[in-house]
């Protein structure tokens, strides 16, 4: 897969074995519980060693959108990185993402472990989501990528569960938008009121409070991942991706390492 405008890039830093990174992403049972991104993933078949192809699920209130895909893992390498490669697909006219592919990579570091991730897709839903796409569809996908990745982190570091820490940034997200509300009011009591100064005051440090007071640990945020590659090699695909089989042949096409 070379680089190409739209690509989305995630990198965080877990401070855990790669034994352990390597089971809490892999596995098709524990993946949905820390990533947005799926809600159900299901092994359809693949030998040992080789290609396993998969069926997935996003469900959405009143439609739960599904496709195929074929991911091929290489957990040892002389190097000591391990890699995951993917080509996904859909026939869901009502899925934003069409065919596309991407990889994970999993590199040994003094600290951890550096998890990337770089994928890219054609857009579905026809003329609509190709508007939609780059201001929309893409900006929420990487947001949602980032903020699965810290779950991931907290869960493989802290043993939080991911479902503990959604309820974490619930809670951080209703208290900030609290804030803001407060501050809305406390600035328009200060328009009316006879304690105009001190009102406005503690509007704007409510407001300020809400922005810029830094969540807890245990709070996922997208924020700590990197969105651009810091290094060339980092940004590049692995070889195993260009031979990888397409599900269903819609996957788009890959440069080599």
């Amino acid at each position: 897969m070379s680089r190409t405008r739209g690509q989305i890039y995630v990198e965080i830093g877990i401070r855990a074995s790669m034994e352990r990174l390597w089971t809490l992403s892999q596995d098709p049972d524990l993946h949905p519980r820390w990533d947005l991104r799926f809600s159900r993933i299901v092994p359809r078949d693949g030998d040992d060693g080789g290609p396993v192809s998969f069926r997935y699920e996003f469900r959405l209130p009143f439609h739960t959108i599904s496709g195929t895909g074929t991911s091929l893992g290489h957990r040892w390498r002389a190097d000591g990185q391990a890699t995951s490669v993917l080509k996904f697909t859909t026939r869901d006219a009502l899925s934003p993402i069409g065919p596309g592919s991407g990889y994970w990579r999993y590199i040994p570091t003094a600290e951890g472990v550096r998890f990337i991730t770089d994928y890219n897709y054609q857009p579905g839903m026809g003329t609509l989501g190709k508007l939609l796409d780059g201001r929309v569809i893409r900006p929420a996908l990487g947001w949602a990528t980032a903020i699965s990745f810290d779950r991931l982190r907290l869960w493989a570091e802290r043993d939080l569960d991911p479902g503990d820490s959604r309820n974490r940034w619930i809670i951080d997200a209703v208290a900030r938008s609290g804030g803001f509300l407060a501050s809305a009011l406390l600035l328009r009591r200060a328009l009316t009121g006879p304690f105009a100064g001190a009102a406005a005051a503690v509007g704007v440090a409510a407001a300020m409070a809400s922005c810029f007071l830094p969540a807890h640990r245990t709070v996922p945020r997208a924020r700590r991942c990197l969105r651009l590659a810091p290094d060339e090699r980092a940004g590049r695909a692995p070889s195993a991706l260009v031979a990888l089989p397409s599900p269903g042949g819609g996957g788009l096409p890959a440069g080599e390492e």
